[in-house]
């Protein structure tokens, strides 16, 4: 990678007295900032949001049902009816199926990512929210909010393969595909680790200092967790020992974080209004880059690994919209 034109004498200069420089990408060094806002038709509230890389199209919970856009237009798609409550969207693309966890009908919703129609629907815990696909076992799990469990499904036929006892209120939840799923829950201040082919709870984790953990993320090269906590801070957590190895503060009412492995920045979105920007200096160092300013209520977020943008629902003056941040 290439630095600033400007910063060549300084470098020049740096080089001559024998001391070595590396280089920021543009993604660690730039700041960010919102650079588009897509407005969506309808009312209703918004939960979680998902972007199929490969396939370049962006999930939105939107109501009672999910809009679908292109990635990089912004153009409204299509959209996938009839999940009332819904609350967040899997994808299994080597399947071609994707999941909707419907938190008033306490069902899954199964549809084909090509089609968008409905393939079929499983009856699940009581009030599902997070969904994650484990491409390890080839495995969907809902965490049922209202049922202190998570329903394990088959993604190849919809059947579900049980049910594991989590022992209290779970929240977001990442897989490290190596067939280990990781689940916070939010009122014991705990991350469980769940053994996702014997549907067992292997490890709990106190999250300390951390109060609260209602997001996380994955450095699956490094083996590293990072969870957001209600307390205004991120916890990041060894996934073999469940040691905290540090903490960073972030803003208020955390409810996503998202990490790009390129730049190794990890992004923590906060119902106040802002995107907390921190980057992995060393598996075991952080530090925090910046606040970006977003709108109130932009607390969910998605990543988009290929172009870095971000994407958060928020409602503005009651329109309901996505906002894109990039640099």
């Amino acid at each position: 990678m290439k630095c600033k034109k400007q910063r060549y004498a300084f470098f020049a200069t740096i080089f001559a007295l024998g001391f070595s420089v590396t280089c920021l990408s543009t993604a660690s060094a730039a700041g960010f900032a919102v650079t588009k806002k897509i407005a969506i038709p309808g009312q209703g509230g918004w939960d979680y949001l998902i972007v199929d890389e490969a396939a370049r199209r962006l999930y939105v919970s939107h109501g009672t049902q999910v809009e679908v856009l292109d990635v990089d237009s912004g153009a409204i798609v299509g959209k996938i009816g009839n999940t009332p409550g819904v609350h967040g969207i899997a994808i299994a693309p080597e399947l071609g199926r994707g999941f909707v966890s419907n938190g008033q009908s306490s069902t899954v919703t199964i549809f084909d990512l090509k089609t968008l129609k409905t393939i079929g629907e499983v009856a699940v815990g009581k009030k599902p929210d997070a969904i994650i696909y484990d491409s390890a076992t080839s495995r969907v799990f809902a965490f049922n909010g209202d049922s202190s469990s998570a329903t394990a499904i088959q993604a190849s036929d919809g059947k579900v393969a049980g049910t594991v006892d989590l022992g209290g209120g779970p929240e977001y939840a990442v897989a490290d595909g190596s067939g280990y799923v990781y689940n916070n829950l939010e009122d014991a201040s705990v991350v469980l680790k769940i053994n996702a082919r014997t549907l067992k709870v292997e490890q709990r984790w106190p999250t300390a200092p951390c109060a609260s953990p209602s997001s996380m993320a994955m450095d699956r090269a490094n083996r590293r967790l990072f969870i957001g906590c209600r307390s205004k801070v991120m916890a990041v957590m060894s996934a073999d020992t469940g040691k905290v190895i540090t903490t960073l503060a972030i803003g208020d009412h955390v409810d996503a974080t998202a990490f790009d492995p390129s730049s190794r920045l990890v992004f923590n979105s906060n119902g106040e209004g802002t995107i907390t920007v921190i980057h992995e200096d060393a598996p075991d160092k952080y530090s925090v880059v910046e606040n970006v300013k977003t709108l109130p209520k932009a607390k969910t977020m998605a990543l988009d690994p290929k172009t870095h943008q971000l994407f958060l629902s928020t409602a503005e003056a009651r329109q309901f919209e996505i906002l894109v941040v990039g640099n």
